[in-house]
């Protein structure tokens, strides 16, 4: 199996693909600025001292909820305001959904990455509009899809002439409220692109709490030390000071004070099979 060659460029100093992991990581929504600082400023820190790079992430709509009754966001004015305060303040790269392709660069005049939901990631409209406004997408593989087919969704991207496209894998329906990780999935998607691995929506129970998302945090580590040792290129995690107070997905997201620990783990598996 020959994998892809090429990096993404993420920002001008971080790219995708290369001898070094990237994080992705933030509270599921921008609920607060105060939240998203406190959390961007730990992961932050976690990552320079571990030497790793990081985006910060965080959704200002989750347009994607079970129920209408569940938090969506801030609001996108509000939300787009967050993510805009936390980038310039933290100095780092941000990476936020897009649902409507209207949205598209509106978003991208704030943000470093556009990251099309996995609910999402047949939509040409979107895909396409994603890539014209030349920001780097993450496009989320579809709990419905084989990972081979996800390499239409790039070539939807890279035939608007932008080539930093990357997937992530979040796990696959398995019945009704459960999801399974197929690890063969990751070198299967890692020959068209690079691949990041979703590690807190890949332990969700979609719809499993009557109306909302439940999830199995304990199961977070092996997979994520299962898709390190298979040979990612990074990892997307939700955290949050309080997960149990937390407006949205509260039972996937690792605590923050959890994180470094659960990081480091991650990183001797990351860098073992970087040997091979």
């Amino acid at each position: 199996m020959e994998l892809f060659k090429d990096k993404v460029s993420i920002t001008d100093k971080i790219t995708l693909g290369g001898d070094r992991m990237v994080l992705f990581a933030g509270p599921c929504a921008a609920e607060s600025y105060d939240i998203c600082m406190e959390t961007g400023t730990e992961l932050k820190k976690i990552c320079q001292e571990l030497d790793i790079d990081y985006v910060f992430k965080a959704s200002y709509d989750k347009a994607n909820r079970t129920s209408s009754g569940s938090y969506r966001g801030p609001s996108m004015d509000m939300g787009l305001e967050i993510l805009a305060m936390v980038r310039n303040d933290l100095k780092v790269p941000v990476v936020t959904d897009v649902h409507e392709s209207g949205q598209c660069e509106e978003v991208a005049a704030v943000v470093d990455v556009l990251q099309i939901p996995a609910f999402l990631c047949r939509q040409t409209d979107l895909l396409v509009a994603a890539a014209k406004t030349g920001k780097p997408v993450k496009v989320k593989k579809g709990q419905f899809m084989a990972p081979e087919d996800m390499r239409y969704a790039l070539d939807k991207v890279r035939g608007e002439g932008n080539n930093n496209v990357f997937l992530t894998e979040r796990g696959s329906s398995f019945g009704y409220h459960n999801l399974v990780v197929d690890i063969r999935s990751l070198p299967i998607m890692r020959q068209y692109a690079p691949v990041v691995f979703d590690v807190t929506h890949s332990i969700q129970r979609p719809g499993g709490l009557g109306g909302k998302s439940g999830g199995d945090r304990q199961f977070a580590p092996y997979l994520a030390k299962a898709a390190a040792a298979a040979g990612v290129d990074g990892f997307f995690i939700e955290t949050h000071p309080q997960p149990e107070k937390a407006l949205s997905d509260g039972p996937n997201m690792v605590p923050l004070a959890e994180m470094r620990g659960f990081v480091e783990k991650i990183i001797d598996f990351w860098r073992l099979q970087k040997l091979n």
